[in-house]
This record gives structure tokens, sequence and C-alpha cells, in this order.
């Protein structure tokens, strides 16, 4: 380690900061590193938000494993997002967004390559590629790095196309490696010549070039065996195996559910091994199983038993961060926990109040299973439920809403008729969003103040202490509709509210829905154009990605939803979606 390392330029702002951690760069990291000289292409892999937040995400620590994995010629570092006041401070003194590893200017690398998790991070990707150095505009660069993007924010690239030059559509494990041998074999070459070549590449889509795009997905999906371990506290501190990739459940509602079909599932081995290796090299306490829906894994009863005695020495804990509402997970929870009377708190997701909506968005769940699995937490020693609902969703009525605080009242009432005297109710309410590549993507979305009165009157039906009721901003959800269903013109307004200010749109903080209304009137956009119903024939801003999904199979769904039609789980019965596994 040269002395370089230890006198970066923005070390000296950190005296002047909240929380200068964020930025000391101290990792235990189990990777080897590259020889910056030697390497032949080199990728800083960008998270658009702050350190603990980006190292928390699974995705991106896969992507810099599967990298390192590869060749020892590509060399991996990563960049996140600065706190405002690091920004402010950079931009007045000068100094360059720097990688995390080797210190270098972000302006340095061959590829700049952004996840994209949600839409309110689109902003911060402009602060960071202000304070790199590099054009906003991608048509405006005649230089490198080649800004790519991926994530669930490339399954609709119109939004942000004036920004990044490629959008990766797809998973990491089935186009990186194409992706890094054509920058490879096209070293020396001019940007637009390397562009072109890229284009040719499956699953990715330049926008000035154009044309249509087709989702990637592999059939075996990357294991860690190890992970980079933050010397400071991040959202989610613990090892992580993912179980599967993809859901068989078919929510209607559910972008991440539909986009990554097929399911595929990793062996009882394999999972195990993941876990012992991250946990024996990394000293991680916990270690979390991870997918859309984990109870949904073959075997993970068995997987729990084993685990249970392989983690034994190391003491480690396992998690399961969802549940169905059944007794066979609260069995699981029960084993994973080792909870007994009067502790822990265990989480669902009924969405929402009614059998009927629970219905028409597909979620599978009766009304006697809500019961009886309420009952068996109770009995079992439970005493703190938490209950996640959604409120806007199609053919909603008043009477669904009034359900949601029912379902809490009644649950509280359970609990204390069952001895649970200290039983306390937290439900949590968020506003639907319609996305794209889903039955609902044709839906009209609620206003901001529709979703405000829905959240005002549930709220003022609770009337216990002991139920704790909150809903999500809805002046929040209602930017994240406008830039999920958005179109080419919102990369003007994106640009024009980045300029009047906003930044972390995501944090309650620095939100600010006025600096996003300015800007849709300065760019002559009509917001209204993004949250209204579509018509069935409309072409869509994102139909020319291909995820796998048939347009007629999204549409079957769809008129399902409002006939209150179910369809059964894919491992049942196949709804013929288009993806191909039914062949």
């Amino acid at each position: 380690m040269n002395f370089d390392e230890f006198s970066r330029p923005e070390w000296a702002l950190m005296s002047q900061v909240s929380r200068p951690s964020r930025y000391c760069n101290s990792e235990w990291r189990p990777y080897k590193k590259v020889s910056w000289e030697k390497s032949s292409v080199k990728i800083c892999l960008a998270f658009p938000d702050v350190y603990e937040v980006g190292m928390s995400y699974y995705g991106f620590q896969v992507i810099e494993g599967l990298i390192h994995s590869l060749d020892d010629k590509y060399l991996a570092d990563r960049v996140y997002c600065p706190w405002p006041d690091m920004a402010g401070l950079m931009r007045s003194h000068d100094v360059p967004l720097s990688s995390v590893i080797y210190g270098r200017p972000v302006r340095d690398f061959d590829i700049l390559a952004f996840t994209l998790p949600h839409e309110t991070s689109y902003t911060n990707v402009l602060t960071m590629l202000e304070l790199s150095g590099i054009n906003i505009f991608s048509q405006s660069r005649d230089d490198f790095p080649i800004v790519i993007a991926g994530g669930y924010g490339s399954y609709n690239p119109a939004v942000m196309s004036e920004f990044a030059d490629v959008f990766c559509v797809g998973e990491a494990e089935a186009l990186l490696p194409e992706l890094l041998r054509t920058f490879d074999g096209m070293k020396g070459l001019k940007r637009d010549e390397i562009l072109r070549e890229v284009s040719k590449v499956p699953g990715c889509y330049v926008p000035v070039i154009g044309g249509n795009v087709e989702r990637q997905y592999t059939d075996k999906p990357f294991t860690l065996h190890t992970m980079t371990v933050p010397s400071i506290g991040i959202i989610h501190d613990r090892a992580a195996v993912e179980l599967f990739r993809g859901c068989s459940r078919g929510c209607r509602f559910c972008q991440a559910g539909m986009t990554n079909r097929p399911v595929r599932e990793r062996s009882l081995d394999e999972i195990t091994q993941s876990i012992t290796d991250i946990i024996s090299s990394t000293g991680y306490e916990e270690a979390g199983l991870l997918s859309l829906a984990s109870c949904d894994y073959s075997q993970i009863d068995t997987l729990i038993d084993d685990l249970s005695q392989t983690l034994k020495q190391s003491h480690a804990k396992i998690s399961l961060p969802s549940l169905r509402m059944d007794s066979f997970s609260i069995n699981l929870a029960e084993k994973l926990s080792g909870i007994r009377s009067n502790h822990g708190s265990i989480t669902f997701a009924p969405e929402a109040g009614t059998q009927r909506l629970r219905n028409v968005i597909n979620k599978g769940i009766t009304e006697e299973m809500i019961v009886s699995c309420l009952t068996e937490i109770f009995t079992r020693g439970w005493e703190r439920v938490k209950l996640y609902f959604m409120m806007g969703l199609p053919t909603e009525t008043e009477e669904d809403l009034d359900a949601i605080a029912e379902i809490s009242h009644n649950t509280l009432k359970l609990a204390r008729k069952l001895g649970r005297k200290r039983a306390s109710v937290s439900v949590s309410v968020s506003g639907f969003v319609p996305k794209p590549h889903t039955p609902f993507q044709w839906e009209c979305q609620n206003s901001i103040d529709e979703l405000r009165e829905k959240g005002r009157r549930i709220k003022s039906q609770v009337h216990d202490r002991n139920i704790s009721l909150s809903y999500h901003e809805p002046e929040q959800t209602y930017l994240e509709g406008l830039l999920s269903r958005g179109d080419k013109r919102l990369c003007s307004v994106i640009f024009s509210a980045w300029k009047n200010g906003a930044c972390f749109d995501s944090w309650t903080e620095y939100f600010s829905l006025s600096k996003w209304l300015s800007a849709f009137d300065e760019c002559g956009v009509n917001p209204d154009d993004y949250t209204r119903e579509r018509n069935e024939d409309e072409i869509l801003a994102w139909d020319f990605v291909n995820v796998g999904l048939s347009r007629e199979f999204l549409l079957r769904e769809r008129h399902k939803a409002y006939d209150g039609e179910l369809t059964a789980d894919c491992k049942t019965g196949c709804a013929f979606c288009g993806i191909g596994c039914e062949k």
C-alpha cells in the first residue's frame, strides 16, 4: 500500500460532515487487489445512495464477487453517493468523487456501472456524475468512462436514456462476462465504436442506437462464498445467501416477482456451503436466507435443520426476511429465533384488507389462513405482530380500506383472548404504484390527495393505543409512480429537478415535491400524463424491453383481476406467461 492511499483529498473534509465514517473506506476485503497498471478493463460499481445502504444491497456484493471470479485482468471497485453535506464541500473544494478501494477518481475508469434499485435514486445518479467530472448527458461525452445502468430501473430505460450510455437488462451473471470481454476486445477504439459493439451484446440497450432488447437471465446464479465487511454499522449487517431466484406466486402488483421468472433454486449443499464459508471468512453472527418468498424454498425445513447443526459451533443465527401466513412458516420462525413466550416480533404482509381485494391482486391468502396464522402466533408466545398493507389498489373500495383497521383490531382482540395481555400490533400501509411489466401496468394511480385521505381514513378508525399505524408519505409514492411509468420526456424533468436541488428523494428529510413540480412546469410536461390509466392497445414507453412475459399473459391477468379470479402458483400449474419454462 502506498502513501497516497492514506491521503485522499476528501478526507480533509471529513471533520465538517455528519457521519464521516461513511468516507473512511475502512473495510475487510476478501478479494485480491488487481494491479491498476496491468488490468485491461477497469469497472467502478456505483450505487446511488450512501455507503451503509449500498453495502446492504445483496446484489451489489454479488456483482463485485462475480467480477473477481472471472479474470485477474478485470479490476472492480466501488463508489457511493456522498451525503449532501459532503457533496457540497466536494464542489466548493473541487474534490472529485473517488472510488473506495483504489482511491482513484471515478473518471479514470473504463466503465462506470450504476445499479438502479428504485426510481427515487435517479437524481443521485446525476449528482455522482457531476462530482466525477463526467458530462451528465451521454450524447455530450466524448471520452471515458462508458456509463452503464442495470437493476430494476433498466426495465424502463426511457426515463434515464439521456444519462446512461448503456442499459443492461437482466441479471449480471448473464450480462457482465460478455460485456467485459467486449470492452477488452475493443481497447483503443473510439467511444462510438465501442458503443456500437456493445449494442450487439444480448441484453445491452444503447439509447443512441435504439432497437429492442431482451432480458437476459441465468440458470445458475452466482454463489457468494465470502463478502466485504464494512467497519461501520450498515442497514443489513449480516451474511447473506440467496435461496432461489424468481417467484412462483404471481402477485399481480409485484414487478420483482414478474420480471425474475422463472424460479431457479440452489441445492441444499450449495446454500449450506455458501453460508458456512461466509460466516467462517467474515465473522458475521447472523445469516440471512434471501429470496422474494424464502419460505417457498422446496427444502426449507431440511435446510433450517441442517444449518442449525452446522452453525452451532459459530453461534450464528439464521433469519428469514419474509414469511407466509401459515403454520409451516410459523414453525420455521420458531426454529430460527428460539423464541419463547413474551419475546420477539413477527411480520406478515396480507397486502389487502378484504378477501375480494386479495383475490384481485392474486395474493392467495384467505380469511381462514389469517385467523389460523394469528392464533398460532399468539398461542406459541409471540406478542408483537407487524402487518403490511397497500392502499390505492385497483378496484379498491371504502370497505377494503376499513377492513385494514378491522383486521388490526381483530388481531389485538385475538391476542388478548389467548392470554397475550401485553400484545401490540404495528400496521404499515403504503401506496400502490403501477409498475411496468406487470398486469397492473395499465392502471390509474391514486393522486396525492386520494392517498392522503385514504391513509387518514384508516388511521381514524384505529383507537387502541396498542395498535400503531403509519402510512407512507403520499408525495413520495406519487413521485415513484411518475418515474416508474415515465418516458423520455422525463429526462429533462429529472435534470431540472436535480438543478433545483432534488437529491436523496427516498429520504424524507431531503425529499421535496415542490422541486419536482417546478421541474415539470419548467419543462412543460404534465405529471398527470404518467398517473393516468393507459389504454390496453396503447404503445407503452417500455414496450421495446422484452422481459419474457407476453402481453397476452399480462392482459389476461389484468382481466382475471377485475373478475376476482385467482391464478394458481406456478408450482401447481403453468400460467403460460411466455417465459418458456413450460416447454
